[in-house]
């Protein structure tokens, strides 16, 4: 847990958020046991930004991972995902029952919670998750 974290952080650090100036670094740890990372990329057209854990999981499934078990999401007060991150996590997620997201604070400490916890009512289908 402790490199998920370090990665995390590190990934916050490379975040570009001139708009909200709200930096948010992600590091995945997918079932294979490799570590993928990512941090948000604001655009001005707020909607075209695109969240650290998504760029993340992004990046994982890219490399032709397909599962995720633990999440590190790191911000300046311990935030979790948002809905639009949680619900594309649900989709790659190994077991929203064991799956684990740990929201830290730019400490690197925090709460860790199941998937299932943060979102018990994930839209979510077998299909897609081969």
């Amino acid at each position: 847990m402790e490199d998920l974290v370090r990665a995390a952080l590190d990934a916050r650090s490379r975040a570009y958020c001139p708009y909200s100036g709200y930096a948010v670094g992600a590091a995945l740890l997918g079932s294979d046991g490799q570590v993928w990372t990512g941090c948000n990329v604001e655009n001005v057209s707020y909607g075209a930004t695109v969240c650290a854990e998504r760029t993340a999981l992004v990046t994982m499934v890219a490399a032709g991972e397909r599962r995720w078990r633990t999440l590190a999401v790191a911000t300046r007060d311990g935030g979790t995902p948002c809905g639009v991150c949680l619900q594309v996590l649900a989709e790659f997620c190994e077991d929203p029952a064991t799956a684990t997201v740990v929201c830290l604070d730019e400490e690197g400490a925090g709460p860790t919670r199941t998937f299932l916890e943060l979102f018990p009512f994930a839209f979510r289908t077998d299909l897609g998750q081969t």
